[in-house]
């Protein structure tokens, strides 16, 4: 590394967030970035570890640390440390499609498997791959790669979330003609319209989505395939078909009825918000309301800070699980993934807005009460697990106010629609029957992202792109040289 005493110099410095106070007000992303010579400073912190731990992905008692993409964590920080930013692109290109998007949204499994983690604070690698990126938009690095040659093979990809668009990005720079279906009207999947605009600016897309289309990549918006766009005739009309359909169908909350008004799954909920914010329309669904939020993960969270920002009356989010303890344990060492308590940036609006943490742990609801067909109150029951089994504490039912319920507890798979219309099969899990090289049977179907493995983070989704690419490409061409 250029400073090999950097990580016993430099204390971390995370980007720092907008004021809370400010930015509860817009819908503008929370995060400001750092300075470039402080952003130097940080890179420096990666240390001469010999084993890189951060871009290994080593699955530890079923949970995966480490970069899925296998990013060149090391390299790129030392280019950054000596200012050499097209040389940091690069490295980071070699592996990540789209560092624009993990560089905002994901967990950063790599700083979980940082070195510096096992007795002190981890590289901010999430902060640095930012930097980069968005250092070499603004210096005009980012341009259409366009391919010299075309092979002549047609693909149609179907779902343009980060599975879809790394999939298309790569067989279109191999040189096959690609045509994304999307069935939403604009591109981008859950990442336009499940992840909230404060979180990931949908002009950010929008900017990589530009880029693609010079690129020669064909995006196809409002066309949801096996509904308005008939399956028989892309299978007349492609060589091969990739299916990135997601994993959309959310998973329903026991004795809650979809009819009874103010109750609304996540995705829909924030679809709704952001489509509103898009417009420059008002976004005003949780003024003046009881909001009740079903589910603790980043879902629940971004629900939380949607519903501040539109002004709610009142924030809880109910939680099944137990309340993680908030350092490690002897029972999860280094490099474990850290089961610890983590109060993202809509918990602390919250806190900030209403003096507490809206979190409710080992809690669901049990009864929701209506009042002329639309909820006014949930009954909630403490849970706990035995056996594997949920189950309900006697006696500790409680009656909150509520307006609004929204269920953010995760999804079961695809929607049931896409696997009829494309006569596949299904796994238990209610996931796309592939096999290891993404392909359905010996068919010219394939399939990746979430709508195969299940619901996942977005590095996942383009690591299963890349993958799924690279095997269409050698169905195509009977050899490929992707790696």
């Amino acid at each position: 590394m250029g400073k090999p005493t950097g990580f016993l110099e430099y204390e971390r410095c995370a980007n720092p967030e907008r004021d809370i106070d400010e930015r509860i007000k817009d819908y503008f992303e929370f995060h400001s970035t750092l300075n470039s010579e402080e952003r130097k400073n940080q890179a420096a912190r990666c240390m001469d570890c010999g084993v890189p731990y951060c871009q290994s992905a080593l699955s530890i008692k079923n949970r995966v640390v480490g970069c899925p993409l296998h990013n060149l964590i090391p390299e790129w920080n030392d280019e950054i440390y000596h200012g050499h930013l097209v040389h940091a692109l690069s490295r980071l290109l070699k592996t990540n499609n789209f560092p624009e998007f993990t560089s905002r949204v994901c967990p950063a499994l790599c700083e979980k498997a940082c070195l510096n983690g096992v007795d002190g604070e981890s590289v901010t690698i999430h902060d640095n791959e930012n930097y980069i990126i968005e250092s070499a938009y603004a210096a005009g690095l980012m341009k259409p790669r366009i391919p010299a040659k075309r092979s002549g093979k047609k693909v149609a990809v179907i779902g343009s979330g980060p599975s879809g668009l790394a999939c298309a990005d790569e067989l279109n720079h191999r040189g096959h003609s690609v045509d994304v279906y999307e069935r939403e009207d604009r591109v981008g999947g859950l990442l336009m319209y499940g992840i909230p605009n404060m979180k990931l600016d949908k002009s950010v897309i929008d900017r990589r989505v530009k880029i693609m289309e010079e690129e020669g990549v064909h995006f196809i918006t409002s066309a949801n395939v096996g509904k308005d766009v008939k399956v028989k005739a892309l299978l007349v009309d492609y060589d091969a078909v990739v299916l990135c359909v997601g994993a959309k169908e959310p998973r329903k909350l026991k004795g809650v009825s979809l009819k009874t008004k103010g109750v609304h799954y996540a995705v829909d909920y924030l679809t709704a918000s952001t489509k509103n914010v898009l417009a420059k329309k008002d976004d005003t669904e949780a003024k003046g309301k009881h909001v009740v939020i079903v589910g603790g993960g980043d879902t629940g969270n971004d629900c939380v800070a949607t519903a501040i920002r539109q002004h709610a009356k009142s924030v809880v989010q109910l939680e099944m699980m137990g309340e993680p303890p908030l350092e490690r344990t002897a029972d999860n060492p280094w490099p474990e993934w850290p089961n610890v308590k983590k109060t993202d940036y809509g918990q602390k609006e919250a806190i900030a807005v209403f003096g507490h943490d809206p979190r409710v742990y080992e809690t669901t609801v049990k009864e929701v009460i209506e009042e002329k067909g639309a909820i006014k109150k949930i009954v909630t029951v403490q849970v706990r697990f035995e056996a594997g089994k949920i189950v309900e504490v006697p006696g500790s039912e409680k009656t909150l106010d509520c307006d609004l319920l929204i269920i953010a507890a995760g999804f079961v798979g695809i929607n049931g629609y896409v696997s009829k219309a494309f006569n596949l099969n299904v796994t238990k899990r209610n996931t796309i029957d592939a096999k290891d090289n993404y392909q359905c049977g010996d068919t010219k179907i394939f399939a990746a992202g979430d709508g195969r493995r299940g619901q996942s983070l977005v590095v996942w989704a383009i690591t299963e792109g890349r993958g799924c690419a690279k095997s269409v490409d050698d169905y195509l061409m009977g050899y490929t040289t992707m790696r």
